[in-house]
């Protein structure tokens, strides 16, 4: 077979959310359908012109003095301008095309945002920014950029209900957060909620109709806040794109941070107190101990109604807004109910006295209120910003929020507040440190400014600048120098043990991550890497601070952001935006060259998405699709992919496993997404899902008819041996089942017979025997086991466990063992994860690999062929950076060291969905060339080291 390597002539991953979007199939939300070209043909380009990548509009313009109408809005401006070069701009009807969305103005200049329209429906990531300067009576635009996507063909006529789209949504977030895990967590209350929010086009080739539905409430397995932004498709039901709106410090919800040790503005702003009437005083001086012993000034003011001191300073907005920077107890509340929601109950700290004592210290209330005065006051005076979205909004911090009533350590941004975990033995509050302060009310004025979507490159790109900020404003307020050794780091002050750089989560001073350290991963893996590859760019604005100053350097960053970058811009895009704001402030040469440099010291040049390398096999490169999973069997595999651009509904292709022949289409091209596929060599098996639910059809390899087996409301897997199918269900409440079917059944042979207090799932088909996890319901406790039917007599077995597993994941079954994953954590989240075998009656239960120890691993999925066994895990605790994200690990089936342990691929980014071919060969996904590439190995590749 021909090795995949670097492509020397393989276009490149698109820039912004699109090289990072194609590696979960959401695939490049750029349209393909118009190429990029040169701008202003006729004649010479005026000022600096940067064409967009698949549309005729430049993504910049820039250095331009074009005069427009004084008279009227900025916006009607805006939109004259670009009505008046059509053929620079391409936009056939600004007027119409173009929704006004924000107009910021400062001093002269003014900003202008529009959100682009297609047929009346907003496009995702569509935004146009025009920039003037109006003096004297006179207007003149001084540049524009941003997307505006020139190929959308779609048709805006929705087919899926909006009611339907919910239920889709929070269908595909209870089986995204169900993942290959069965245990407590799937009996407790379902709390999740969908909120629609109409319409959007998702910008990939001719664009796909889709349902906004965002996703709220609580991960029924750990407790986590969950708020989710999914995309229905509008024709067929199924899930294009999905990420967490939760924009975190350490990460939470990535492969393993620190972190495991949106309503509406207006509901946060119902809970705080009612301002002052006029002529009330806007509040003293109180004070505070700091986690670090210092003693600070507070914002305060005395509620009568208490007869206490709080924490409410209403100095800082007083002459403008009267709102109000307010610091909130909320220990002992769960971060679920501050996720999104106002928790019931809570108050802003008090004292008795203006002088705070030793509890609001320990809580890290001093430190919260204290800050976010300090990050208000940087925004206030150096550029001139009145709170988070400009226009003097509450700033609210709650403080002390658990988990489970167990350490949080972790703090967020969720749209409306700032949400600080209570620490741990090891970490204090995270409010403990000023810089994740600024980084958390950076988020905020991020989301008000360009609101860069939190996923991909664009979320990478959203963290960078939360990072850079933060760390600007705790690095001056210590009045460090920018070369000291520990002037970067992120995090560094939260320990009570460790020292800072044993302590910090990030440093931008690293002076090693670049381009070629870039993490291929898919949405569901950090957002897409939002901080995984953020130091990227957050490492090359340090560079710029350092070198060329602090004011200056801030300057150029802030303006960047408020006036150049839009929602969907990534690496390039967002160097573009930092060069071009730095030659608007008319930064001498030296100084901009050195911005250029600190850029390509990083990596950050055009096209830097090319040069990344392989070991595997190439199956069938870039599917553009997202969480379909991958079949294998009897030398065959069988994927789903889409077109080139990743618009079309999903398809399922099976080809050899070898590479010999050429790949064969098996699913219909009728608009609906086939999707799950199975193969056992003979048979392919899938779903196909559309508006009026979920099919599990089957067709021959060798050719033949498509069969329906079967009519669900939802279906997450399904699995194959000869005239035996396997599915899992699962319900609109996230309840799973397993059933099969055998030749002539009409309906699935219930494994639990659909009980409900037993839920059954993770079903492996191996040796003419089902294996699959069951947990069932014992008032308050519940028991979960393995279990292995043999459906030609209907007998089940079940393994035996030495003491019983908090939750069970994914099992594999071949001719004489069953294994499954055993996850046995407490409830402070003590534990680990096994490898576990049985013999096929239940005995001789066995270990592969132990849940503690220096070679522990923790394990999301597996496969089993007669030979080995690989599981998909995180590597041990002390992995970093490539090495930290999910890897293929084989084990000798029967327990022996052929191989005791050894890694499947040495590749860089994330590997997932393996599936066993046979012997020690697995095909899987890989996200390393920046696309989602079906790869195999028919070997292990050793150690990595």
């Amino acid at each position: 077979m021909r090795k995949s390597r670097a492509r020397s002539g393989r276009p490149a991953a698109k820039s912004g959310i699109a090289g990072a979007a194609a590696l979960m199939g959401v695939a490049a939300l750029v349209v393909s359908a118009v190429p990029g070209q040169a701008v202003a043909a006729a004649g010479k380009a005026p000022g600096e012109v940067i064409p967009g990548k698949g549309t005729s509009t430049p993504s910049l313009v820039d250095g331009i003095r074009e005069g427009v109408r004084a008279s009227g809005s900025a916006a009607d401006a805006a939109r004259e301008h670009l009505a008046d070069k059509p053929g620079r701009y391409h936009i056939a009807a600004p007027g119409r095309d173009l929704r006004p969305v924000q107009t910021a103005a400062s001093g002269r200049d003014e900003t202008v945002r529009l959100q682009q329209k297609y047929g009346g429906v907003d496009v995702l990531g569509g935004q146009y920014v025009v920039r003037m300067e109006k003096k004297d009576g006179k207007r003149v635009v001084t540049g524009a950029s941003g997307k505006y996507f020139t190929g959308l063909k779609a048709d805006t006529k929705a087919e899926v209900s909006e009611e339907l789209a919910v239920r889709r949504a929070v269908e595909a977030t209870l089986r995204e957060l169900g993942g290959t895990w069965l245990g407590t967590g799937a009996k407790a209350a379902r709390s999740l909620t969908g909120t629609a929010h109409g319409l959007v086009i998702v910008p990939k080739g001719p664009g796909v109709l889709t349902h906004h539905v965002t996703v709220r409430g609580t991960d029924p397995a750990d407790g986590r806040p969950v708020l989710r932004e999914v995309y229905i498709d509008a024709k067929a039901g199924f899930p294009v794109l999905q990420y967490s709106g939760i924009k975190t410090f350490g990460g939470e919800g990535t492969a393993r941070s620190a972190a495991t040790a949106s309503a509406k503005s207006a509901a946060a702003a119902a809970k705080s107190p009612a301002k002052p009437t006029d002529g009330v005083s806007p509040g003293i001086a109180g004070s505070g101990v700091k986690y670090d012993g210092t003693t600070v000034e507070l914002g305060l003011f005395k509620d009568t109604a208490r007869n206490e001191y709080v924490m409410r300073d209403y100095s800082r907005m007083w002459d403008s807004t009267k709102n109000l920077v307010s610091t909130w107890d909320a220990r002992g509340k769960d971060v679920s109910e501050a996720s999104g929601a106002w928790p019931a109950g809570i108050k802003e700290f008090g004292s008795p006295g203006p002088n705070f004592g030793k509890g609001a210290t320990e809580s890290g209330a001093v430190d919260a209120h204290w800050a976010a005065g300090k990050v208000y006051d940087y925004y206030k005076k150096v550029h001139g910003r009145n709170s988070l979205d400009g226009r003097g909004m509450a700033i609210n911090s709650l403080v002390g929020v658990t988990r489970f009533g167990g350490a949080y350590v972790n703090a967020f941004w969720d749209g409306t507040k700032m949400v600080y975990g209570g620490g741990d033995d090891e970490y204090k509050t995270l409010s403990a440190d000023l810089d994740v302060v600024g980084h958390e009310m950076t988020h905020g004025v991020v989301e008000n400014s360009a609101n860069l979507v939190y996923a991909g490159q664009s979320g990478a790109l959203n963290e960078a600048l939360a990072d850079y900020f933060g760390n600007s404003i705790a690095v001056d307020a210590a009045g460090m120098s920018m070369d000291d050794p520990d002037a970067g780091l992120l995090g560094g002050d939260l320990c009570r043990t460790k020292k800072p750089r044993q302590c910090a989560f990030r440093d931008l001073n690293d002076g090693k991550t670049t381009s070629k350290n870039f993490l291929g991963v898919g949405f569901s893996t950090d957002n897409g890497g939002v901080h995984m590859n953020s130091t990227i760019f957050s490492g090359a604005l340090w560079n710029i601070r350092r070198d060329v100053g602090r004011t200056l350097a801030d300057r150029i960053v802030y303006k960047a952001l408020t006036e150049y970058m839009t929602p969907l811009d990534g690496f390039t895009e967002g160097r573009a935006a930092v060069i071009a704001a730095a030659k608007s402030l008319g930064v001498s040469a030296k100084d901009l060259n050195t911005v250029t440099r600190s850029f390509n010291a990083r990596g950050i040049v055009p096209d830097w998405e090319l040069a990344l390398g392989v070991d595997t096999d190439l199956l069938s490169g870039r599917l553009n699709t997202a969480g379909t999973g991958v079949g294998a069997g009897g030398g065959w595999w069988a994927a789903s992919r889409s077109n080139d651009d990743g618009s079309e509904a999903y398809s399922v292709w099976a080809g050899r496993a070898d590479g010999s022949g050429s790949p064969k289409l098996i699913s219909p091209n009728d608009g609906r997404y086939h999707a799950y596929p199975a193969t056992d060599g003979k048979t392919v098996v899938w779903v196909a899902v559309g508006k009026d639910g979920m099919d599990v059809l089957s067709r021959p390899l060798a050719g033949g008819p498509t069969k329906k087996l079967y009519s669900s409301a939802g279906i997450n897997t399904v699995r194959v041996e000869g005239d035996v199918v396997v599915l899992e269900e699962q319900s609109g409440f996230g309840a799973r089942h397993v059933g099969y079917l055998r030749p002539g059944d009409k309906a699935p042979t219930w494994v639990d017979d659909r009980r409900e207090d037993t839920e059954t799932a993770m079903p492996s088909v191996g040796g003419g025997r089902i294996a699959y996890v069951r947990i069932t319901s014992q008032g308050d406790d519940f028991r979960s086991v393995t279990e292995v039917l043999d459906p030609r007599t209907g007998k089940v077995t079940r393994a035996g466990e030495s003491r019983k597993p908090s939750a069970i994941g994914q099992t594999g079954i071949n001719g004489t063992h069953v294994f499954w994953l055993a996850h046995e954590f407490d409830a402070q989240g003590k534990g680990g994860s096994a490898v576990r075998r049985a013999n096929l009656d239940g005995t001789g239960v066995t270990d592969l690999n132990r849940e503690k120890g220096a070679q522990a691993l923790f394990p999301l999925d597996l496969t089993a062929s007669e030979s080995a066994v690989t599981v998909t895990s995180l590597p041990p605790e002390t992995a970093t950076g490539n090495e930290a994200l999910p890897k293929l690990y084989q084990f000798a089936a029967d327990g022996s060291t052929d191989p005791a342990r050894a890694r499947v691929s040495c590749n860089r980014g994330e590997q997932s969905s393996a599936a066993a071919v046979g012997g020690k060969q697995v095909v899987w996904l890989d996200g390393t060339t920046g696309y989602t590439d079906l790869v195999t190995r028919t070997r292990p590749a050793g150690s990595c080291g």
